[in-house]
């Protein structure tokens, strides 16, 4: 990534990958950490912060163009304390920063470039810079003299500026004072915006650049799931389908890369992230229970495939972070895509012709760094290239299929954009939870055995009983990094207690669900606002005065960017434990959180589509359904029971040899065991909502039935 030099700087102690790659840079880079900060005021310089992600194609050519320089190295060391942070492994810093960049300049992305006072508190920022005056945008080395000479000819104008900024931040991140009461009409909200920035000719929402917005999908198919909505379905299946058959989808290993650069899904920006690929694993699952569309599965399955080969730690359990998008900065997702050229080498004639009409692969193609460069997607269905050439659909499935493999196989021979194995907790926990989505509904007991050998680590290496404590990283990338002890956030928590909730429901085992309390019990501890709800995004019980820069101000997550947002996913905890224990103090917990974002959600759209999930299973009472028995009429049943999507469902399956009480929780533990049914060794679907169980079923038609008209009575 970076160009090397005999000599290393202080990153060459990081755990990072994305510091690491900078160890041979000319600048005297800092970790963020109290060191840096003390030297900054020792020396009264203001510090240069640059906030990036191993993945991020636009860093890398930042590092190449001005961090690799020489000259730019000369200006920097000279007049600024260089400090370098890794967005993934500190999220905290990155988001506060984020926030301050977009108050100054509009704009926040990364590379994040920010300038601070030594004390930490921004005065101006931006995101990439060229090094000389390019695109309309000022050359980084002008910046850094106009800011160098600034800090000391106006350093009273700097203070006053930071001072403001620091506002801003507070202002935008906490929400101070926008309480209000509860909106059942906030879900129709959420659903109305997304239905005006639906484009109905290429799916998704707004314009280029396009992103996927997974939490708004979600609602979407349980709000479709209960009404029927030809509007939503419409929605729903476009945005899927064309997706599924863009660019923006890896059209031969699987996966999908983070957003598209046009408004069709053709060209992305080719990294991959763990985050986006287990969202819309849980998309996609979820729109195949709704609609019962093959595609939809085929693509769920897909992104298994790809995350199984490229993210996962098959020996000790776990996720990997990201897949580059690239090798250089000259490079632009061409691991990706193909000339015509490359094609035609790896295919006979015959396949070539086929998979030239389907995927698009002309002299021409979409990537401007290289014209010649095609990125692959659906350009026609199989029916018209079989009428196109005169060719059986059968003869043209074949003849893709094997042009697939060998143009997989041809791939596998370029060199391999770097993929980051550290192992983050809180993205681990998405994909666990979509996995086991994914196992329930496409019978892959492989799938489920993972990610339960994945959360299992998580627990085991992450989360510290004695102290309550869940820490971000299990293990970072390079094997020659020391491991960094970086404290959980609440998206942490709220992630890995949800994981555990859905281990819990995989399994009947009741030691998941007493993680899942745990954890959320530690969540409330250490990050609830008890004076005004809702919860911070740091640990409240840390000593204030240890917290650097603009840790200082005081944030409460509410936006889903680019993960769902970690109050919303509190909320969802705190609501499903409740379910689960009719424990009043978390459903209190959930209505203070939802009240203390009531005055301004609504201007967030579909951005805070994850708070309308958290609302939908307050608003909404739980359906659990609780599967007894081992033999071919329970799993008909336990079959019945998962099909259905409605995101208040839980469904449980408790097998011969697990002793009924001693593996439900507290709520369904004082009903369940006592029914006179269960006396007759007859295998049973019992659906208990509202703390009140109905009769047991033991038919899966009349179960089918039963849970339809549950799903629908809440529109």
């Amino acid at each position: 990534m970076a160009h090397e030099t005999a000599t290393t700087n202080a990153l060459a102690n990081a755990s990072s990958s994305y510091l690491r790659s900078a160890m041979h840079q000319p600048i005297r880079w800092h970790e963020w950490s109290e060191e840096a900060f003390a030297t900054a005021q020792r020396e009264n310089k203001p510090i240069l912060l640059d906030i990036g992600a191993v993945w991020c194609h636009w860093c890398h050519v930042m590092d190449r163009e001005s961090y690799d320089s020489p000259e730019v190295a000369a200006l920097i060391n000279e007049n600024f304390i260089a400090v370098k942070v890794d967005r993934d492994e500190r999220p905290d810093v990155d988001s506060r920063y984020q926030a301050a960049v977009q108050a100054i300049s509009g704009q926040g992305g990364w590379p994040l470039t920010a300038f601070l006072t030594p004390d930490g508190r921004p005065f101006f920022g931006g995101t990439y810079f060229p090094p000389d005056d390019h695109w309309g945008r000022p050359g980084f080395k002008r910046v850094l003299q106009s800011i160098a000479g600034a800090y000391k000819e106006k350093n009273g104008e700097v203070m006053e500026s930071a001072e403001s900024v620091m506002g801003a931040i507070a202002h935008q991140e906490t929400f101070a004072g926008r309480s209000g009461s509860i909106n059942p009409k906030t879900i129709d909200n959420i659903m109305e915006s997304a239905l005006k920035m639906f484009d109905a000719q290429h799916g998704g929402f707004g314009s280029a650049p396009k992103f996927p917005h997974s939490a708004a999908i979600d609602l979407a198919i349980d709000y479709y799931a209960r009404t029927r909505s030809e509007q939503l379905h419409t929605m729903i299946t476009t945005t899927l389908e064309k997706m599924a058959t863009g660019g923006v989808y890896d059209q031969l290993a699987g996966g999908f890369h983070r957003y598209s650069v046009d408004e069709k899904w053709i060209v992305p920006h080719f990294e991959k992230m763990s985050y986006d690929n287990s969202e819309l694993l849980k998309n996609y699952v979820h729109a195949f229970q709704a609609t019962g569309d093959p595609l939809f599965s085929a693509i769920a399955n897909d992104i298994i495939r790809w995350v199984d080969e490229w993210l996962s730690d098959r020996k000790h359990g776990g996720f990997y972070g990201s897949q580059d998008a690239d090798l250089s900065m000259d490079d632009d997702g061409d691991y990706f895509t193909w000339t015509l050229d490359e094609a035609r080498a790896a295919l006979t004639p015959e396949e070539l012709q086929i998979a030239a009409a389907y995927y698009d692969i002309g002299e021409v193609g979409e990537m401007h760094h290289n014209p010649q460069k095609n990125v692959l997607f659906v350009a026609k269905g199989m029916d018209e290239i079989a009428t196109q050439f005169g060719r059986s659909e059968d003869d043209v499935f074949a003849l893709l299929a094997s042009a697939r493999r060998k143009m997989s196989a041809a791939r596998l021979e370029r060199p391999t954009p770097y993929v980051d194995k550290t192992v983050y907790v809180n993205w681990n926990a998405l994909l666990i939870s979509a996995y086991l989505d994914a196992a329930r509904v496409l019978h892959n007991d492989e799938a489920r055995r993972f990610a339960l050998k994945s959360l299992d680590r998580i627990l085991a290496e992450a989360w510290n009983p004695e102290s309550a404590r869940l820490g971000h990283v299990i293990v970072y990338s390079d094997p020659k990094a020391a491991k960094r002890a970086i404290p959980g956030m609440l998206d942490d928590y709220a992630f890995t207690a949800i994981a555990c909730l859905d281990a819990y429901e995989s399994t009947s085992d009741l030691t998941y669900f007493n993680f899942a309390r745990a954890i959320t019990d530690a969540m409330i501890r250490r990050f609830y606002d008890e004076t005004a709800g809702g919860f911070f995004d740091m640990d409240t019980s840390a000593d204030p005065t240890g917290l650097l820069g603009a840790l200082t101000a005081r944030r409460k997550p509410l936006q889903d960017s680019p993960t769902p947002a970690g109050n919303s996913a509190a909320l969802i905890a705190l609501m499903r434990v409740y379910g689960y224990t009719q424990y009043a103090a978390y459903r209190d917990k959930a209505e203070d959180t939802l009240e203390a974002f009531a005055g301004v959600v609504d201007h967030f759209g579909i951005f805070a589509a994850t708070f309308g999930i958290g609302l939908r299973l307050y608003l909404t009472p739980e359906i659990q359904v609780v599967v007894i028995g081992e033999d071919t009429l329970a799993n008909e049943l336990y079959a019945a029971a998962i099909a259905p999507f409605a995101l208040n469902k839980a469904v449980l399956h408790l097998r011969e040899g697990q002793a009924v009480a001693q593996n439900l929780p507290p709520a369904l533990a004082e009903t369940i065991p006592n029914l006179p049914a269960l006396k007759l060794g007859k295998s049973v679907a019992i659906i208990c909502s509202g703390f009140a169980c109905q009769p047991p079923i033991g038919d899966p038609a009349q179960l089918t039935s039963a849970l339809k008209q549950a799903i629908t009575a809440v529109k």
